[in-house]
Formats: structure tokens, C-alpha cells, sequence
């Protein structure tokens, strides 16, 4: 297993280098990079929300407005009456590169719990939301938390690792905590944070904020707690997460999405194919045409 490791950091390394030098040209077929959300809707995205069946963006919750996606609680009736809620992207993904930049801002929603202000975050490795009875809180999932700071002076790191229903191997063993906090500055107000996980299978994940390297870990897997009303077939502790949905995360307080974006690192490597990359760290075979 270390010399596997070992290896796959090597790759995230070359990875993240790559990514930098070529984000000039982001936008260009050839760098690989797919949007995932194409700034105008909610076209390829599924909401599921706590008490509501999957597909109802109860009270508008997820919006799209001035090129932005936006959660907002304005249209809550009373209390938040824990109302979390995810959106998912409806195509599932093993190894790739993902890319998010958010800013969390304006007032945490009447009656909410006291540990969602200035708190949300994206759900990768994600079960199908399909899969969720109504009343379940949060999807067996890994999470990339986002946090801002609260009080100045305070340490509040953002894009920490947050479990709910998982667990992952953290500095050569299984961490019992919920949630492991990165080594990230603290992020005031309602500037734009641009957040990346390199993800690579049910091996090794690399955060990594505003360009600078905050966490890694390995082996993500389901077990633990801090999920609730899930249907137990689902949840098959020691199962490793080999790959699954992303989610942007609705927690009472509002944020904004400008940027939703990944690399698949999962393709053709036969360099006598006509779609080989170099950038793909693992084999597909059956993706490789010829002609």
C-alpha cells in the first residue's frame, strides 16, 4: 500500500501543476475541462431536500440569477426546521479534478442549528440521491466544508473534510472524527474562494484552496455516523468509495456557486488512441477509439 500511495501523490502533484499552467486555457476543449454548471440553469442538476421527495427544489432553493447559482431561504415558511438540502450533478465520477469557487454571505435563516452559520460545502463520492428516503438528513457522501470566519482573530479554516456516513484513513488510520479541519487560512466576509479536490477513485483525495495545498487523505469509504433515516441497504459499512455524485450544499445559510467545473482523470491512455490525454492517471480501455 505505501508504494501505491507514494505514487498517487506524485500523480496529484503533476495533476495540480498541470491544471495551473494550463488555466489560461480553461475554457478550450483540449485542456478537458467540462462545466458543470452552464451558467444560465439548473439543466443536468437535481435537488433533494430534507422532507421532500427528490426532484422538488422546495421554496426555490437552488436558483440561477446574474450567471450565478444561489441558495436562498427567502421563501421559508417559519423556522428553517432542518431543511437541508443538496444539489446533485446527475452524472456520477471516479477520478477527476473538481473545481468550485463560492462565497458564503448574508444572514443565517431564523431557527437554525448554531453550527450551520457560515457553513456549507460540496458532496463528492455521493450515494443517488434517488436512494434517499424523504426524511433523510444527509447523503451517505464525503464532504469538502466550507467555512467563514466569524469572529476576527479566530481561526476558521475552509475546505475541511467532513464525513457524514463515512469515514477515511487520515495520517495511517481510520480518523473518528466527523470532521478533519485543513490547514487553510481563514476566509472573512463574502469574498469569492475558489476551492479544488483532487479525487482519485477510493485511493487518495487532495484539497486544495485558493491554490495551495490544505489536507489529503486516503480510502474513503461508508461507516460511521451523522446521517440519519437512510435505507440501510445503502449503507454498507467498509465499502470504499470508488466513485459516486457531486452535491452543492444547502445548510441555512446562504451562498453562492460561480464556478462548477471538472477534469475527468479517468480515460483512454494508449497514446495511439485518438482520444488519449496525458493528464488521465487511469486506464479505461473500453473509452479508446482509433479512428
Amino acid at each position: 500500500m505505501a508504494w501505491k500511495i507514494s505514487r498517487l501523490l506524485c500523480l496529484v502533484t503533476l495533476v495540480s501543476l498541470s491544471t495551473r499552467c494550463a488555466s489560461q486555457k480553461a475554457t478550450s476543449p483540449d485542456a478537458g475541462w467540462e462545466e458543470l454548471f452552464n451558467g444560465k440553469d439548473l439543466n443536468g442538476w437535481t435537488a433533494k431536500i430534507q422532507h421532500y421527495e427528490v426532484g422538488d427544489n422546495h421554496g426555490d432553493t437552488f436558483r440561477v440569477e446574474d450567471g450565478i447559482i444561489k441558495v436562498r431561504y427567502d421563501q421559508y415558511e417559519g423556522g428553517f426546521n432542518d431543511r437541508f438540502g443538496h444539489l446533485y450533478y446527475d452524472k456520477p465520477y471516479s477520478y477527476y479534478h473538481l473545481v468550485v469557487e463560492y462565497r458564503i454571505l448574508g444572514e443565517l435563516h431564523p431557527g437554525s442549528p448554531s453550527h450551520t452559520l457560515k457553513n456549507s460545502g460540496v458532496m463528492f463520492h455521493s450515494q443517488d440521491p434517488r436512494t434517499m428516503p424523504k426524511e433523510q438528513d444527509w447523503p451517505i457522501s464525503v464532504e469538502m466544508q466550507f467555512l467563514a470566519g466569524v469572529e476576527e482573530g479566530k481561526s476558521r479554516p475552509t475546505g475541511n473534510m467532513c464525513s457524514p456516513g463515512t469515514e477515511v484513513v487520515f495520517e495511517g488510520r481510520i480518523d473518528p472524527r466527523h470532521c478533519i479541519p485543513s490547514s487553510s487560512k481563514t476566509y472573512y466576509g463574502d469574498q469569492w474562494v475558489r476551492a479544488e479536490a483532487v479525487i482519485l477513485g477510493d485511493s487518495l483525495v487532495t484539497h486544495i484552496i485558493n491554490g495551495e495545498e490544505v489536507l489529503r487523505y486516503t480510502q474513503p469509504q461508508i461507516g460511521g455516523g451523522v446521517v440519519n433515516r437512510y435505507d440501510p441497504k445503502i449503507k454498507q459499512d467498509g465499502k470504499l468509495l470508488k466513485e459516486g455524485f457531486i452535491a452543492l450544499q444547502s445548510e441555512a445559510q446562504p451562498i453562492d456557486f460561480r464556478v462548477v467545473k471538472l477534469r475527468n482523470l479517468k480515460g483512454c491512455m494508449d497514446p495511439k488512441a485518438k482520444n488519449y490525454k496525458k493528464y488521465f492517471v487511469k486506464s479505461d480501455p473500453t473509452s479508446c477509439f482509433y479512428e
